[in-house]
């Protein structure tokens, strides 16, 4: 894994895998207060959303559909740039925790539209089983869809909400994943899930368990 100390997000590519690890100080520092056992509720709920803010912002660089359009500003014309709401990003929740992250992605994307996927694991055989779907029965081709779950365990729950994701019509080349989660954590999903691993990209911290 490559080290980044300018401020820029670090990045790890495997084969056509790619592991995002946004480096910035506000980072570090709404994660210390994560995972700080005497953080009370309110701060935990703070933090989480000023971490979420950030990795939404990274998990979006580079990717959101942009237009140019001529506005009227207070000194003349200007011609801007700006994000499209004519193709709205689809954002999937893994519930209850990636609500959260949704939350806050509703709330700075200019036009969203959000899709709650409920999904339960097995604690004796670690598989992942949907208790709500609210999917649409097809993706629109090409639009841009943003999976978001604050925590990332065996990575089962996370395949199986990309398998359910691919089967209404997306291509792996239209998923973004966002989560917490330590970097190590993903490394079994590579050589098993051939989806996962040619997805465009998962953005995560180098961090352990969080309280939720």
């Amino acid at each position: 894994m490559e080290n980044c100390n300018n401020g820029q997000a670090a990045a790890v590519s495997m084969d056509d895998f790619k592991v995002v690890v946004p480096v910035h100080p506000l980072i570090s520092h709404w994660v210390s207060v994560l995972r700080d056992r005497s953080t009370p509720s309110h701060a935990f709920r703070s933090a989480m959303g000023e971490l979420g803010r950030l990795l939404i912002y990274e998990a979006t660089r580079d990717w959101l559909p942009t237009v140019t359009r001529q506005i009227q500003s207070p000194v003349g014309t200007e011609v801007v740039e700006s994000v499209s709401e004519m193709e709205p990003i689809m954002i999937v929740p893994i519930l209850r925790a990636g609500l959260a992250l949704a939350d806050l992605a509703t709330s700075i994307l200019p036009s969203t539209r959000t899709f709650h996927l409920g999904m339960a694991r097995d604690e004796t055989t670690l598989m992942a089983s949907v208790y709500l779907n609210k999917l649409p029965d097809r993706f629109p081709k090409g639009c841009k869809i943003l999976i978001v779950d604050p925590m990332l365990a065996t990575g089962g729950t996370v395949t199986a909400a990309v398998d359910l994701v691919m089967e209404r019509g997306a291509e792996i080349s239209q998923i973004k994943i966002s989560l917490v989660c330590r970097y190590q954590l993903l490394l079994p999903l590579l050589p098993s899930r051939s989806s996962i691993k040619d997805s465009q990209g998962f953005v995560c911290i180098q961090e352990p368990w969080i309280k939720l």
